[in-house]
C-alpha cells in the first residue's frame, strides 16, 4: 500500500506559540478517510495522546490542529502524530510516515529554552582565510627568514601574491606567507557588500607563528602580521555600520607548543618529574604531553583544570568574553573541533564544558552565534542547549559532494541516486529542531577541503547546480572566499590559494550566478525561514520547495549528463494556493493544473520556480 501524504509545517503561520502552548498543524491528503488524529508526546517520560481538531481544507489538504503544552521544566519537547482510519493507523514523525509507532529518536523536536539568534537566518556568510584574501598593508607582511617555524625549524618564507602554494601540508605549507591582513579585508568591504555578503567568518587571527594560526601563542592579541587589536575593533565597527556581522574562529581545544603556558608547564613537569605540575595540559609520568590528534606541536588544553576553565570561559576577562565586549563586540564564535575538547587529553566532560562555553557567550551577548566545527554527524551538539548551528558538512557538504562530484570527504569514490541524496538530507534534518536547521552553516568547501569546482573537474553546469542548492536549501549559505569567481584548488593546502583581484581572471558567468542567487535569497523569506518539502527524487533528478505563507520557491535539478527529464510536481503537497509559477531566469510561466505543475529539466540543468 502506498504511503498517504502527511505534512507538518514548522514555520509561521502553521507553527506558533499561543498562551504558553505550541499550536501545531498537520496537513493530510483530504481524501484519506481519517476518523481521529492525535498529537503524541511524553511528559515525564510517559505517553500522552492529545486530540487534534479538523480545521477545514486548503486545496487538496485537510488541516488538523492541536495544542502542545510547554512547561518551564521542559528542556526539549519531542512529539509525533498518530492518525487513525477505520481499519488502521499512520504515524508522522521527523523520519517520515510509518505504520508503526516510531522510536523516540525520530520524533519532531522543539527546544523552548534555547534558540539560535534570529539574525542568523538572514545572513549570507563569507569565509576568509586572512593571509590569502588581500594584502592591504605590505609593511605588516612576514619577511623571508624572519623566524623559524615547526618541528623542522624551517625559515618562514614570503611569497609573491598568486604564486602557487606549497604542495605538502606537513612540510613547509604552514610557514609560507602571502601578506593578507585585516587592512586588506577592510579595503574589500565594498566588494563584499556589493556582492551581497552580510556576515564574515574569519579563520584564526590571533598571535601565532603559522599562516593558518590554529596554533595560538596569545589569545588576547591579534597577530602583528595581520594587524592590531585596534584594527580589529575598527573593522567590526565598519562592518556594523554597513549592517554586516563578524564571527571569529575560537581555537580553545589546543595551543601552539610555543605558547608561554606550555613552555612553563613543560619546564615545571620536567623539573619536578610530576605530571601534576602542569596547570594547562596533560602530561604522563615520562613527561610526554597529549597533542591534538597526536600532533605534539599542538598540545591539548586540559579542561579538568580550573585554570583552563577560568581563562577560556569562566573568569570575567576570559578569552571568549573579552572579544565579545566593546570595543570589539564580535557577533559570534566558530569553535574549532569543539567536539574534541575535554579533560585529561580526551573529550571527557565535553558536554559540560560546551554548555559552560555557551552560557559564557550568551551572558556576554544573548544574540551571539555559537557555531561548531563538525565534519561528521553532530546532532548531539545541535539540540539547542549547546550550539546554535554547525558547519554543515554532514547534512549538506557531504551529500552534495557525493551526489554531484561522486566523492566522499576522504576523496573516495561514491555513487548515490537523487533518491538516496534526498534520504540523506531528510535524515540529517530530522535529528534537529527546526530552529537549529535554519541556523546550520551550509558550505560547499572550506579551508580544510578541496574546492568544489575542482572536485567537479571544472564542470560549470554542475557548479551552478551546487550553488543553487547552497542558496535555496534550508540553512545559512557560506561562500568560501573566491568560489564566486571560479577559484580552484585541491586538498589543503592547495585550497588556500590567493584571491585573484585581477578581474580578468574571474569566471564572470559564475560570479553573476552567485549574485543572482544571493539576491533571490534576500528577496524571498521562504529561503531564509520557510518550510521544506521534497517534491520529487528519482535516479538523477531532485526537486524541493521552500514555503512561507504565500512565498514559494521551487528548486529543480537534473544531474544526468545527456538526458532531459520531464516531471510532474505535486504542488498541492506544499499547501500553496498559487495558480502559476515563473522561472525568474527565462520568465517562462507554468500553470498549476489540478494542483500540479509540469516542468522539463535539461541535462545538467537547474531551474528555479517562483509562485506568482
Amino acid at each position: 500500500m502506498p504511503m498517504p501524504f502527511f505534512s507538518h509545517p514548522q514555520a509561521l503561520p502553521w507553527f506558533r506559540t499561543l498562551n504558553g502552548q505550541l499550536e501545531l498543524t498537520l496537513f493530510v491528503d483530504r481524501h484519506l478517510p481519517l476518523t481521529h488524529v492525535y498529537l503524541r508526546y511524553e511528559p515525564d517520560n510517559e505517553e500522552v495522546l492529545l486530540d487534534m481538531q479538523p480545521c477545514g481544507y486548503q486545496g487538496e489538504l485537510a488541516i488538523w490542529q492541536g495544542l502542545l503544552p510547554v512547561r518551564p521544566c521542559d528542556s526539549q519537547l519531542r512529539y509525533c502524530f498518530k492518525a487513525l482510519t477505520a481499519d488502521g493507523q499512520w504515524w508522522l514523525h521527523g523520519g517520515g510516515v510509518s505504520t508503526a509507532m516510531p522510536p523516540r529518536t525520530t520524533h519532531f523536536r522543539y527546544n523552548p529554552q534555547h534558540k539560535p539568534p534570529f539574525w542568523v537566518q538572514d545572513q549570507v556568510f563569507y569565509q576568509i582565510f586572512p593571509d590569502r584574501f588581500c594584502n592591504g598593508d605590505p609593511s605588516l607582511s612576514v619577511t623571508t627568514g624572519e623566524y623559524r617555524y615547526g618541528r623542522r625549524q624551517e625559515l618562514v618564507r614570503s611569497k609573491t601574491w598568486g604564486e602557487p602554494v606549497a604542495s605538502d601540508a606537513q612540510h613547509g605549507a604552514a610557514s609560507e606567507f602571502y601578506g593578507g591582513d585585516l587592512a586588506g579585508i577592510e579595503q574589500k568591504l565594498h566588494y563584499l557588500n556589493s556582492l551581497g555578503i552580510s556576515a564574515l567568518y574569519l579563520n584564526p587571527i590571533f598571535a601565532s607563528p603559522s599562516n593558518h594560526k590554529y596554533d595560538t601563542v596569545d589569545f588576547y592579541t591579534v597577530d602583528a602580521h595581520l594587524g592590531s587589536n585596534q584594527q580589529l575593533a575598527d573593522l567590526v565597527s565598519h562592518l556594523h555600520q554597513r549592517g554586516m556581522r563578524l564571527v571569529l574562529d575560537a581555537v580553545v581545544d589546543h595551543t601552539s607548543d610555543q605558547h608561554p603556558w606550555f613552555t612553563r608547564d613543560r619546564a615545571s613537569c620536567q623539573a619536578s618529574q610530576n605530571p601534576a605540575a602542569s596547570r594547562f595540559y596533560t602530561f604522563d609520568a615520562q613527561g610526554n604531553h597529549v597533542g591534538w590528534k597526536g600532533f605534539t606541536h599542538l598540545p591539548k588544553l586540559d579542561f579538568a583544570s580550573p585554570v583552563v576553565q577560568d581563562v577560556v570561559y569562566r573568569r570575567d576577562d576570559a578569552i571568549l568574553r573579552h572579544w565579545l565586549r566593546a570595543p570589539y563586540a564580535i557577533d559570534g564564535w566558530r569553535f574549532d573541533v569543539i567536539h574534541m575538547l575535554g579533560e585529561h587529553g580526551t573529550a571527557e566532560g565535553n558536554r559540560y564544558h560546551v554548555q559552560q562555553i555557551r552560557q559564557c557567550v550568551k551572558e556576554e551577548n544573548p544574540d551571539a552565534y555559537v557555531l561548531g566545527e563538525h565534519f561528521f554527524e553532530a546532532s548531539d551538539w545541535l539540540q539547542g542547549d549547546l550550539e546554535d548551528g554547525a558547519m554543515n558538512y554532514y547534512g549538506f557538504a557531504h551529500p552534495v559532494r557525493a551526489f554531484l562530484a561522486g566523492r566522499d570527504m576522504a576523496n573516495h569514490p561514491v555513487r548515490i541516486s537523487a533518491e538516496e541524496f534526498a534520504q540523506w538530507l531528510d535524515e540529517a534534518r530530522a535529528n534537529l529542531p527546526f530552529a537549529n536547521q535554519l541556523a546550520q552553516l551550509n558550505l560547499l568547501d572550506s579551508h580544510d577541503t578541496a574546492r568544489f569546482l575542482s572536485l567537479l573537474g571544472g564542470d560549470r553546469a554542475l557548479m551552478r547546480m551546487a550553488v543553487a542548492l547552497l542558496f535555496t536549501y534550508i540553512g545559512v549559505p557560506c561562500i568560501y572566499y573566491g568560489d564566486e569567481v571560479g577559484m580552484e584548488g585541491g586538498n589543503d593546502p592547495d585550497c588556500r590559494r590567493c584571491f585573484p583581484w585581477d578581474s580578468t581572471e574571474w569566471d564572470h558567468l559564475l560570479h553573476d550566478h552567485y549574485r543572482r542567487m544571493i539576491r533571490l535569497r534576500k528577496t524571498h523569506p521562504a529561503l531564509r525561514r520557510g518550510d521544506f518539502h521534497t517534491l520529487y527524487a528519482g535516479a538523477h533528478s531532485y526537486v524541493f520547495a521552500r514555503t512561507l505563507e504565500s512565498d514559494v520557491v521551487i528548486t529543480a535539478l537534473n544531474r544526468h549528463p545527456d538526458n532531459p527529464r520531464t516531471i510532474t510536481l505535486p504542488i498541492w503537497q506544499t499547501g500553496s494556493l498559487a495558480s502559476r509559477f515563473t522561472d525568474p531566469e527565462t520568465r517562462e510561466k507554468f500553470e498549476v493544473v489540478r494542483g500540479e505543475v509540469q516542468i522539463t529539466l535539461p541535462p545538467k540543468g537547474v531551474r528555479l520556480l517562483l509562485a506568482s
